[in-house]
């Protein structure tokens, strides 16, 4: 079976602005299916598309199977198919030997920038960037499925 072992966290916006970053990509993402023990996500880049299909997350860890698919089905997907969607913009940044994923939200979103790294399991140790802040990991208000039917823009 398919694992991902992932653990989140804002930003410390002052150090991330001076970062010098690569070129983000645009994401637009949506999900045909979401409820507590799964989701069906369906996501598109410039180029490419993926549907990816996760179960509950219990601490840091859920089953997750990821496909790509054409980008113009992914699109198809999400214009006729999607119940909720975002989009975002993700910066991919190697520290210390790991990757590290920061997406910066927009749309009912903006204001939101929140880093993920994936893990072998969730005992692995790792160094944290001086841009990471607080971890956010398990409050359920972060997930990207979540923040589809409950943006940042209403959290008050």
């Amino acid at each position: 079976m398919g694992k991902e072992i992932e653990r989140k966290f804002l930003i410390h916006q002052l150090n991330w602005d001076k970062l010098a970053k690569p070129k983000g990509k645009l994401l637009r993402q949506g999900y045909l299916l979401t409820d507590k023990t799964k989701t069906i996500r369906i996501r598109a880049t410039e180029s490419k598309g993926f549907l990816t299909i996760k179960g509950e997350t219990i601490g840091a860890t859920r089953l997750e199977y990821e496909y790509e698919i054409p980008v113009g089905e992914a699109t198809e997907l999400l214009d006729n198919f999607s119940a909720s969607e975002l989009s975002k913009t993700r910066y991919e940044i190697e520290f210390n030997g790991k990757l590290w994923e920061i997406d910066v939200f927009s749309g009912d979103n903006e204001g939101l920038i929140v880093a993920e790294i994936e893990l072998e399991s969730e005992e692995e140790t790792f160094d944290l960037p001086d841009w990471i802040g607080k971890e956010v990991t398990e409050e359920e208000r972060y997930y990207n499925s979540n923040l589809t039917v409950r943006p940042f823009k209403d959290w008050v």
